[in-house]
């Protein structure tokens, strides 16, 4: 049996370097010559130059906050879709933001992550991550498929399904948010449940703590990071646990001082730029607006290509609930239905592992009735659902009490 997904994850690092930055050139035209986008930014650029990380860093970056923009100008895709893109699908993630898929075998590149966790040909997997519009459940689907794997499309929700299905289909693996797994154990403990079969999980969407890591361990199941995003696909994974995540083949990774286009020195914490060889959606310096930060040397299990720490933060106010980003204009569009609201912030924090939002509510309540009150947080409760496609529970306070310090989305969730 193989080693690796893909021999060349063992090849000579600065030959693996090398090769993508000689892709550099013709890719670049390409992307000017196909994509709206890069017509205009990159119009004065001389593509021939550009064959070394320090003149790949002098090229402008996109942002992922970016897309709203230019995707309300630009529908579907902004202009950064290819003119001969085979697209099958349009995936819509909450901003709304559109991200699309090309169907052909393993397009997002996942099955690399699903090998390195221990997926082989004929496991059952159940995979839990959503395949309602957003894009998260192909993404692993397509992984756990280029295994060879067998896929149970079950998605989140429904526990007492997912239970079911567990017992009559022994899966022997899982694929989703962490928490969501935690949840699983935890009605299965209740429940007296035999979930016995699944004794590995790749997991993506959200932090994985050290301890729920054990609490995984401890239920008999080896659990694995993977990080991805539905504009790029896989970006990078674990091979061990809490030892980096291995970047992808086929990326070329920088980790840039936010706001700035200049990468930092290895172990400084930065934001995770991606330029990605995707003929269909090329991206060139896209930025994820995610915190990482390089970790040195090689990964003991003979993969060669460059290590990040894992997931450190967000460079801007959007944050990941529930394996959904959450948009400052969001919270912002929110407050515009209701005139009688000054101010918001939403504060993220977790129970048990499971995300949690709270939105505060600047708004003078002295002229209401308590059961005006309860209305009033009803529908705002309820605008908050409709927008962000996410549950969180309202609380109004007084005029000027919360900070003036620009934050929208307070994330209070614990860096592991």
């Amino acid at each position: 049996m193989k080693n690796f997904f893909y021999e060349r994850e063992c090849q000579n690092p600065q030959l693996r370097e090398q090769s993508l930055l000689a892709r550099l050139p013709a890719f670049i035209n390409y992307a000017k010559q196909e994509c709206q986008h890069y017509e205009q930014i990159l119009q004065h650029i001389d593509a021939e130059e550009i064959t070394t990380r320090a003149l790949l860093a002098q090229l402008p970056i996109t942002r992922k906050s970016d897309l709203l923009k230019l995707q309300a100008k630009n529908a579907p895709f902004g202009g950064l879709n290819a003119k001969t893109a085979n697209i099958s699908r349009v995936f819509q993630s909450p901003g709304p933001i559109y991200d699309p898929e090309n169907t052909s075998d393993d397009w997002w590149r996942m099955g690399q992550a699903f090998y390195s966790a221990g997926f082989r040909a004929g496991d059952v997997v159940q995979n839990c991550l959503s395949y309602h519009l957003t894009p998260g459940g192909f993404i692993l689907d397509s992984g756990a498929r280029a295994c060879g794997c067998l896929v149970v499309p079950a998605g989140p929700g429904q526990t007492e399904q997912q239970l079911d299905i567990i017992e009559h289909l022994k899966p022997m693996g899982y694929s989703g948010t962490p928490s969501f797994l935690n949840i699983i154990l935890d009605k299965a403990k209740a429940e007296q449940r035999d979930i016995s079969s699944i004794t590995k999980a790749l997991l993506t969407g959200e932090a994985l703590p050290k301890a729920l890591r054990q609490t995984f361990s401890d239920a008999g199941i080896e659990a694995l990071q993977a990080y991805a995003t539905a504009d790029i696909g896989l970006i990078g994974f674990e091979s061990q646990a809490d030892d980096g995540l291995i970047i992808a083949e086929d990326l070329l990774v920088e980790i840039v001082r936010p706001g700035t286009l200049e990468p930092v020195a290895d172990g400084e914490i930065g934001e995770v730029v991606v330029t990605s060889f995707n003929v269909d959606y090329p991206l060139i310096r896209f930025a994820t607006g995610d915190l990482s930060a390089v970790k040195s040397g090689e990964s003991a299990c003979g993969r060669t290509n460059m290590r990040i720490k894992g997931w450190l933060g967000r460079a801007d106010q959007t944050t990941k609930v529930k394996g959904m980003f959450v948009h400052p204009q969001q919270i912002e569009q929110v407050r515009q239905s209701y005139p009688g609201i000054a101010k918001m912030r939403l504060s993220v924090s977790q129970a048990n592992y499971n995300d949690q939002m709270h939105l505060q509510c600047e708004f003078d309540t002295s002229a209401l009735t308590e059961a005006e009150i309860d209305t009033a947080s009803e529908n705002i409760s309820s605008s908050l659902k409709k927008i962000t496609k996410l549950t969180g529970t309202v609380e109004f306070v007084a005029l000027a009490s919360l900070a003036d310090d620009g934050k929208v989305i307070d994330d209070l969730r614990p860096v592991d």
